[in-house]
Order: C-alpha cells, then sequence, then structure tokens
C-alpha cells in the first residue's frame, strides 16, 4: 500500500462519489456516540473501553513511542484508545482506495465534535459496500431509529449491493461472577473487563432487517504461533460467491464474537467460516462441547432483497491485529464487483 501524501482533514461534509461499473464505493459506519464513550468514568470497572494509560501499561512498552506516550501530542484517557481504531483502519481504507479508486469515508454515529449522523440515504446514496461496525457499548443507548433500519433495508434491496454487520463481542452477559471470570480468564486479555457487552446498535438492526444473529461470547481463536491464527474451517460447497477464494486465515484477536445462528432455516444463513477456539482454558461455551465458534456468515439474496448480508467482526479490517495475504485475499474478495 502506498503512503499517504496529502495533508489529513476534519470537520467537512462528504462528497458523494460517483458511480463507476465495476467499481464499488465501500463506506464504514462506526455506530458509537464517541463523546458517550470517551466520557465513560474511568473508575467504572465494566462496560468501557481502556484508557490510553492503561494501554500503554499492558502493552509496555509498544505504545512508549512519543506519538503515543507524549501527552502534547496523543490522548492519555479513553479518547486516545478510540483514536486508535482510525489509526488501525487506515490501512484498509488504503486498501480499499487503490483496489476501487474510490475514497472510503468513516462515519460515525455521534462524532467528536458531537455531530450526528443517522443511517440514512446521505450515507448510503453512494455507496455500494456498507461496514456497520458494532462497536457501541450497550450502556451508551445506541439504537436504530425505525427510519434507518427502513432506509437499510431499501439499501439492501437494491441489486448488487453488500452489508457487512460487525457487532463486537459480548463478554459477561451472565449475572453469575464466576462464569464473567472464567469468559475473563479464557481469553486472556487483561484490557478486557470482566463484562463488557457491545452492539446494542448493529443488534436492533438485524432484529428490524429479520437477520437470525446473534453475537455472543468473546472466545479466544486457537493459534499455530505467537500472533497467528489457526486456520478457518471453511464451508467451501456453500461459498458460491467466492467471499473466501484464497483465503485461509483472518487475523489474530484475543476476543472474538461467536455469531450465533438463532433460525432452524438451513437456507436463511450460510455459516462459511468457522474458527477454532484455544481449548487450553476453560468457557461456558466449550464446556458444553463446542469446538469452534461462527465467524464468517453469509445471507444471500433472496426474495425482494437483491443485496448480500455479510457477518464479520470489525477487528478484521484492523491493522492493529496483523495481516498477511490471506487477509489481503479476504478484503479484496469483500470490495470487489460480485
Amino acid at each position: 500500500m502506498s503512503e499517504i501524501r496529502t495533508a489529513r482533514t476534519y470537520n467537512q461534509n462528504h462528497v458523494p462519489r460517483e458511480y463507476t461499473p465495476g467499481r464499488r464505493r465501500v463506506s464504514i459506519y462506526v455506530a458509537w456516540s464517541y463523546p458517550a464513550e470517551a466520557g465513560r468514568n474511568p473508575a467504572e470497572l465494566d462496560n468501557r473501553f481502556s484508557t490510553m494509560t492503561e494501554v500503554r501499561r499492558v502493552a509496555w512498552p509498544a505504545y512508549e513511542d512519543p506519538k503515543w506516550s507524549d501527552p502534547m501530542r496523543f490522548q492519555q484517557g479513553i479518547a486516545g484508545t478510540l483514536e486508535l481504531f482510525f489509526w488501525a483502519w487506515v490501512p484498509f481504507q488504503q486498501f480499499v482506495e487503490e483496489t476501487t479508486g474510490h475514497p472510503v469515508p468513516v462515519y460515525q454515529r455521534i462524532d467528536q465534535a458531537g455531530f450526528r449522523t443517522p443511517l440514512d440515504e446521505r450515507v448510503l446514496a453512494d455507496t455500494d459496500t456498507l461496514f456497520v461496525f458494532g462497536l457501541d457499548h450497550m450502556v451508551t443507548g445506541q439504537e436504530a431509529a425505525p427510519e434507518e433500519i427502513e432506509a437499510l433495508r431499501q439499501f439492501v434491496d437494491r441489486e448488487g449491493t453488500c452489508l457487512v454487520l460487525g457487532p463486537h463481542h459480548d463478554v459477561g452477559a451472565s449475572d453469575d461472577l464466576a462464569v464473567r471470570d472464567m469468559e475473563y480468564h479464557h481469553h486472556g486479555d487483561l484490557l478486557v473487563p470482566r463484562q463488557q457487552r457491545f452492539g446494542r446498535y448493529t443488534r436492533s438492526l438485524m432484529q428490524g432487517l429479520g437477520v437470525p444473529v446473534e453475537n455472543r461470547y468473546g472466545l479466544r481463536p486457537a493459534a499455530q504461533g505467537p500472533g497467528k491464527i489457526a486456520p478457518l474451517s471453511i464451508a467451501r460447497d456453500l461459498d458460491t460467491k467466492g467471499w473466501l477464494d484464497g483465503v485461509t486465515t483472518f487475523n489474530f484477536h484475543l476476543h472474538l464474537p461467536h455469531y450465533a445462528v438463532t433460525t432452524d432455516d438451513p437456507n436463511a444463513v450460510h455459516v462459511l467460516g468457522r474458527q477454532p477456539i484455544d481449548l487450553s482454558k476453560p468457557h461456558p461455551f466449550t464446556e458444553a462441547g463446542n469446538t469452534e465458534f461462527n465467524m464468517f456468515l453469509w445471507m444471500p439474496p433472496t426474495g425482494d432483497r437483491g443485496g448480500d448480508i455479510l457477518l464479520a467482526d470489525s477487528t478484521i479490517f484492523s491493522s492493529l491485529f496483523g495481516g498477511d495475504e490471506s487477509l489481503r485475499n479476504f478484503w479484496r474478495n469483500i470490495i470487489s464487483s460480485k
């Protein structure tokens, strides 16, 4: 990927992109309220992002360069950690722009300056592939309004569109503190509290659109060495569009959601990729006999819906957790014209 050679801008409106045959226009919608997330009380143990100071302490010395550690250059509270997400999405945005010729706007439901951007025609009109990153803590109360659900329904009814939903993990849903502690020691990430429930906004979208999937748990994937995730179990026979062509693995992240299918209809959702679980420490999901979790799902066009619906966690599109040719093949498959 090429270096960024232009100056960064902020606080201006998106310039709509013209339709180009064979070149998809990709948009990212982050479903959080930035002020609500950044303004969480650091004294609260649960349901918040880490402060940058906590990240530096746990990941030491990875973030001791002044560009991260100097409070005159980088915010040291929760806001600093939120900014790491934006840094980490840049390589994906660059990859998409170099592949499609179109820039990739990143919208926030409520941004740093308090501007609210609901999912409406301003976001959807010049978009062919939409990523919805469900990184909103449920306690912040983000929920899709009926008009947003209707706008998104009209979007996926357009032939050739693609909606990628990425509700993040749901750690500590149980009221039993011993179960929460088991979950915590299973994934092993010191920065994740005993309860960290994400994705209320994305869940409301899925309910409104009739997507029979629910994000559950935060499971540690099996690894094949330091930071190297074990290969996916791929249902090649179901992958008739080639979403996973040339793909064997995604990137390694300590805690990933299981996308539980909540319907008995075998044709409604195709589970294309399952991830083996690290079984070295117990978890309620593995104690129930599971050795893999649902990682990548596809709802093909059906009835009035002419677009595809995919489910994939937002970490797959983040450079914070590494990447290789297999991952770039996946990115290319998702953003290429189908």
